[in-house]
């Protein structure tokens, strides 16, 4: 009895077949590098959104409305979602709180960004993007979010963008029938972020709006709380702002003894030191190099050992780009610096950045 057996490229499904078919005829990019093109939001891609609208709230401030892939999980009321943005040919990571309510799948949600003095990405979000730019998403995330059963009484204590969090707590409905204090702090009133909407709840009885103008008050001080909300310390509170007034209202509520009912979420501190040249860190590798500001992050990691991916001497453009985990680089052929923070995951050319200042690459 003689058994053929069939050629191994025979026995692979249809669907395979054709696959591998279209990476042959697609290569160096893969078939998916097509679909996203022409499907960007497709179920089963790298979760992407694209932007519908960009309105404006105040001068430096608007929301951004995202429709996202399906592969978005959605979120609960007070977390934040990351954003990759592509500014100017480099793409940025920039985590956004979401001011939308919970929504139904496929449905849009919100972010409201304002607009940093150097901001790359938020002054791109805020000024530039236009409807109809896909976005990179990540999933929801944070623990800044109301308890179920939601507290009978309730505060929020936020400062310039820190009240974009508790916006979409309000607006999710969950605050119905508590007794809500929004104190507000901002340098005048056309700078609240959400001023209309929140004077508008105020005026319905939904809650007690208090704001704080610093132009002309000063700065909220802890201080202050006794006359502007006499109940505070017994309240559940939220609070949302720069990391200075947040320290004072974390030892308040420590002097209080009321630290468990304090909830915060801290804006993230921008530290980061620039020069020309530093050292340069391939995390992964466990090798650190120091690199001047006129060399290529890719030479100095092949001179210091590391085996880096680069696609560049064969005509194959961006095969060498790479996470920059945290630090400063500077694009040589524009002198543009580019920076992350840990967990920006900022994607770079690595045969185009040059170090300014200490930098860690993820690989």
């Amino acid at each position: 009895m003689t058994t053929t057996v069939p050629p191994r490229s025979a026995r692979l499904p249809l669907r395979d077949r054709l696959l591998r078919l279209a990476g042959a005829v697609t290569t160096p990019l893969l078939p998916g590098d097509y679909l996203d093109l022409v499907a960007p939001l497709r179920a089963g891609a790298d979760l992407r959104g694209r932007i519908l609208d960009v309105r404006p709230e105040t001068p430096d401030a608007a929301t951004v409305v995202i429709r996202p892939g399906r592969g978005w999980r959605g979120h609960l009321p007070g977390q934040y979602v990351r954003l990759g943005v592509d500014v100017d040919g480099v793409r940025q990571w920039r985590a956004y709180s979401l001011t939308s309510p919970p929504v139904r799948e496929h449905a849009p949600i919100t972010v409201t960004v304002k607009a940093l003095p150097d901001g790359v990405v938020s002054n791109h979000l805020v000024r530039r993007i236009r409807p109809g730019t896909i976005v990179q998403l990540d999933q929801a995330q944070g623990d800044f979010v109301l308890p179920r059963p939601v507290p009978d009484r309730v505060l929020f204590v936020t400062a310039g963008s820190g009240v974009t969090p508790v916006m979409g707590m309000l607006r999710s409905g969950a605050l119905a029938g508590a007794d809500v204090v929004v104190l507000h702090s901002a340098p005048t009133p056309a700078d609240v972020i959400f001023g209309p909407e929140l004077r508008g709840l105020a005026a319905r009885g939904a809650l007690r709006l208090v704001e704080r103008h610093t132009d002309t008050d000063g700065l909220l001080d802890t201080a202050d709380l006794d006359g502007l909300v006499p109940d505070h310390l017994d309240r559940q509170t939220w609070a949302c702002g720069p990391v200075g007034l947040l320290d004072a209202l974390e030892a308040h509520w420590a002097g209080g003894d009321a630290v468990d009912r304090l909830h915060t979420e801290r804006f993230r501190p921008t530290v980061i030191t620039t020069g020309e040249g530093g050292p340069v860190t391939f995390t992964r590798a466990g090798v650190t190099v120091q690199a001047d500001g006129a060399r290529a992050l890719l030479d100095a990691g092949e001179e210091a050992g590391v085996l880096m991916p680069s696609g560049c001497r064969m005509g194959i453009c961006f095969g060498c780009v790479l996470p920059l985990r945290q630090g400063a680089v500077r694009d040589l052929r524009t002198g543009e610096l580019t920076t992350a923070l840990p967990g920006d995951g900022v994607r770079i050319q690595t045969c185009v950045s040059a170090a300014a200042g200490p930098c860690e690459i993820d690989l």
